[in-house]
This record gives structure tokens, C-alpha cells and sequence, in this order.
């Protein structure tokens, strides 16, 4: 009878379980993505992180990270939300890492006071990429002359269409090699005196979580349900919070209002750029054999 009265009860005045929210970032991290194969951005994800942290009788917030990497400014936006949540509401943040937590998906667990990876889970890649291609022979071998007009002589650097310049690419050495420090500095400041002095810690590579510990960049290996009933006890629940979805599970964009030919446009415009997207994200989790 205790136990069933228990349920009326406001849940801090209970006694016989702690209940953890628990959010999903899984994805490659990128603005804009296909309509039905969610991406990570702040505008994807800041919703659902409020909403886990409003929880006001929960002692921590738990994330599950998933991602091989992406934007290094969406990584970021969503490293300083969890942040900036965390100390406003004053919760402590666990990230359980399954797959993989590379580059800015690394990034992203860094917000964690914990990180929790398995054995085999990718970790690391501390460094920035970019890749292209080079299609000024092609458009000559099948006869299409390109014509481009600029005000501004750097306006057109690393164009693909033409031949790549050396004062492009060391231009854009810069570029990466400041976003590289600042990923540097966020690892340092958040993982401190745990770092393993490794001189290749921030060189790219990455491990396995059984390397990761011993270069400090988790904390312990293991899976969420165990460990956060280690912490906070064997009735520990844990809750799952999502984005609310659409009827049949996902958004529909609204057409509403738009000519026919207006919306099938759209539609395809969509799809197009749904599948550069999925191109794209295909290639940051191969680099990881996923």
C-alpha cells in the first residue's frame, strides 16, 4: 500500500529511486541535413538540452554521444549550451560515449564532468580537416568554359573549378591552425592534469577507449546503466528525453500556402540537398571504419 501511495507522492519527497535524463546526440554535426536522418547543430539540439536540465530533481544530466565529427562552430555552440546549463542549474553532466566521439563529437564530450566510453569505442581526432576536389581538367575534357565574376581578387580562392593557388592553401593553414589551437585549449582546460603527455595527443589520431583512458582523455570505461546506478543506486531510473515528433514519427515541413510547382521545387531542392548532406556524412564516419 506504501509503495503504490508513494506514487502520488511529488517526486522529491520519494525515496525509492533517482531519475537521471538522459539525451541522445547522435549524428554527424552540421547545419541544415537530410529531413529524415537528423543531424547535430545547436538548433537541433539546445531544445531537447534545456529540457533535460529543467529537470529540477535530477542530480545530474546524462548524454550519450554518438558522432564522428562535423562543424568545428556547431561543436563548439553545443559544448558551451551543455556548459552553460550545467552551471546554471547546477547539475553534474556524465557523457556515455558508444561508437564514437571524434573530432567535434569529442569536443562535444568534453562538456562532460565524466566521460564514459566502451572498450571498443573510437575516441580522439583532436585536429581540423578540410577536403575538396579539383575539377578544372574535367570541365575542359567535356567543353564547358566557366565564367566568373568578382569584385575582390580573394573572392574565388580555392575555387575547384580552377588550377589551386599556394597562397590559398597557406591561407587556409591558418585558418585551421587557429581553430586547432582553440580545440586545443577547450581539451586542456576541460581535462586538465589528465592528460597523458603524449606528443600525440593532438596530432589527429584517434583510439580505442582502452587507449583513451590511459591518455586521459575518458575517465573509466563502462556502459550508462551501470554506471549511474554505481553512483546513485540500484533503483537509479533513467529517463529519455526527446524532441516531441510528428505524427509519423518525424517533421513534415509545412507547403502550406505555396504553389504546386512552388512546393515540388522545394521538395527537390530538399532532397538534393539531402543528399550532399548524406555524402557528406558519410565520409566523416568512414574515416572511422563506421
Amino acid at each position: 500500500m506504501a509503495r503504490f501511495l508513494s506514487r502520488f507522492l511529488p517526486r522529491r519527497l520519494r525515496s525509492d529511486h533517482i531519475e537521471i535524463p538522459v539525451v541522445r546526440l547522435h549524428g554527424a554535426i552540421m547545419t541544415g541535413g537530410a529531413q529524415f536522418r537528423p543531424t547535430l547543430s545547436l538548433a537541433t539540439t539546445a531544445g531537447v538540452l534545456e529540457k533535460a536540465f529543467a529537470e529540477k530533481d535530477a542530480p545530474a544530466v546524462a548524454l550519450s554521444v554518438n558522432s564522428p565529427g562535423g562543424s568545428p562552430v556547431q561543436s563548439r555552440l553545443i559544448f558551451r549550451r551543455i556548459r552553460d546549463l550545467a552551471e546554471e542549474k547546477n547539475k553534474k553532466v556524465y557523457v556515455f560515449v558508444e561508437d564514437v566521439a571524434a573530432s567535434g563529437g569529442y569536443m562535444i564530450a568534453v562538456a562532460g564532468d565524466e566521460i564514459i566510453a566502451d572498450p571498443s569505442s573510437i575516441l580522439g581526432s583532436i585536429g581540423v580537416v578540410s577536403a575538396s576536389f579539383g575539377f578544372q581538367d574535367l570541365i575542359k575534357k567535356i567543353g564547358v568554359e566557366r565564367r566568373v565574376y568578382t569584385a575582390g581578387k580573394n573572392k574565388v580562392a580555392l575555387d575547384p573549378f580552377q588550377p589551386e593557388k599556394k597562397s590559398d592553401v597557406e591561407h587556409l593553414k591558418r585558418l585551421q591552425l587557429e581553430v586547432h589551437e582553440t580545440f586545443i585549449n577547450l581539451v586542456k582546460e576541460r581535462r586538465g592534469a589528465a592528460l597523458a603527455d603524449d606528443p600525440d595527443l593532438f596530432t589527429g589520431l584517434f583510439w580505442s577507449g582502452e587507449k583513451a583512458l590511459s591518455l586521459g582523455l575518458i575517465d573509466g570505461l563502462g556502459d550508462m546503466r551501470s554506471h549511474l546506478r554505481r553512483e546513485y543506486g540500484p533503483k537509479t531510473r533513467l529517463k529519455l528525453i526527446q524532441q516531441p515528433r510528428g505524427l509519423l514519427g518525424w517533421r513534415t515541413p509545412s507547403v502550406g500556402g505555396l504553389h504546386k510547382s512552388d512546393a515540388l521545387a522545394q521538395a527537390a531542392a530538399g532532397a538534393t540537398e539531402g543528399l550532399l548532406s548524406a555524402i557528406e556524412e558519410k565520409a566523416l564516419w568512414s574515416r572511422y571504419g563506421l
